[in-house]
């Protein structure tokens, strides 16, 4: 049984604790953040308990006076700075009874399948309520009163344009929101389609949550890496019979098989998989209309992936950029262990860094070096072992 997290405690504390043991090096940059976190920690110790919200508090909520009012805290900075350690050390410390901690592409997935869902209810006359935003915000509400979104990014119109309205609900209600992200608030869906429907949730975030900048010089991510021979380049026969000989070892004698991971109306084509074992190209997740909650599928359902032939990404591939980017971040977020073979360095896959996808692949060069250290590797069998 995990012992329960000492809420006295603050997130300066623990890192004072950390550097004094030498497990980390003193960072003035990260400590400064350590103190707003506790910031927003005291707040949410001090804040009474919410009134019960229900899937129907749409009903009754102007005649309900809110949970008291907490400002969140939204960090940016470059990749392997620490956001993600510190933001463990806060979630972990949250007094919070009701919690969530997601990545944003699997939180918006939920969002979206909530929306349809209620749309189909009205459809069958199952409700009167029209507009499913506020019955959703309610029930997102009811389950988690803090929401923590570790690397925060947009890039689905999908999601741009209901931004604002679900999280006006949600922080109408007394959501505390605290999220980490490689860019600041004003250059979240930047070159986005119809992007001036999308800032008035800017103005919102800036309302409801501190923005700090995480700018420490040093990428911890770079210093702690130990390559695994599990990120291949050239394209070549050498990095094909690599992989090969990668697949029949975890293969174990087993044969693989084309499998269906069946979701609404349809399934995700699985080229070769046995067990918790997958492996595909890169044109059969990128190439074809795949989304978040595909790969959050994918992510659940196997602990290990291959990725064969992934090409240099240039301006064309727009789409196939996109879709790698929340490929890699889910995988990432759900610990699997990664095979891959690549044209380049992740560094030298995109051949012109330009807007939005420019900052984003920066996070992919990032965790697809983290994805090949020994530190991941570890926690991909500490997460598999407790499941």
């Amino acid at each position: 049984m995990q012992p329960m997290p000492d809420y006295s405690l603050s997130v300066s504390e623990q890192l004072k604790s950390l550097t004094a043991s030498g497990a980390l090096q003193v960072d003035s940059a990260q400590m400064h953040v350590a103190k707003c976190l506790d910031r927003v920690l005291s707040g949410l110790k001090q804040r009474r308990p919410a009134a019960k919200s229900s899937a129907l508090g749409w009903l009754f909520a102007n005649k309900k006076k809110p949970s008291e009012a907490v400002k969140g805290l939204y960090i940016h900075g470059s990749v392997g700075r620490g956001k993600t350690m510190l933001m463990d050390m806060f979630f972990a410390l949250a007094p919070s009874a009701k919690k969530r901690r997601a990545h944003f592409h699997e939180f918006m997935a939920d969002a979206h399948n909530r929306i349809a869902a209620h749309r189909l209810k009205l459809k069958n006359g199952e409700t009167k309520q029209a507009d499913p935003i506020p019955v959703v915000a309610a029930a997102l509400y009811d389950e988690a009163e803090l929401l923590c979104f570790d690397e925060f990014t947009v890039t689905d119109i999908a999601d741009a344009m209901i931004l604002s309205r679900l999280f006006s609900e949600l922080f109408r209600r007394g959501c505390v929101l605290v999220a980490t992200s490689n860019v600041e608030p004003d250059n979240l869906y930047r070159d986005g389609l119809n992007r001036s429907l999308f800032l008035p949730f800017v103005d919102l975030l800036k309302q409801h949550a501190d923005v700090v900048s995480l700018d420490s010089p040093t990428d911890y991510r770079m210093e702690k890496l130990g390559s695994q021979p599990v990120y291949l380049t050239p394209l070549d026969e050498r990095a094909d019979m690599a992989m090969d000989a990668s697949w029949m070892q975890a293969l174990h004698g087993r044969k693989a098989h084309p499998t269906e991971i069946p979701m609404k109306g349809r399934s995700i084509h699985v080229p070769r998989a046995v067990d918790r074992i997958a492996r595909f190209s890169f044109s059969d997740l990128c190439d074809k209309p795949l989304g978040a909650s595909d790969f959050l599928a994918i992510a659940e359902r196997f602990d290990a992936v291959f990725v064969d032939h992934v090409p240099l990404l240039g301006p064309e591939k727009r789409n196939q950029i996109k879709r790698f980017i929340i490929l890699i971040d889910t995988l990432y977020d759900h610990a699997v262990r990664l095979y891959v073979s690549a044209a380049a360095m992740p560094e030298n896959l995109l051949t012109q860094a330009r807007g939005t996808e420019g900052f984003e692949f920066d996070r992919t060069v990032s965790r697809l070096f983290e994805m090949r250290s020994a530190e991941y590797l570890a926690l991909h069998k500490e997460r598999r072992a407790a499941e």
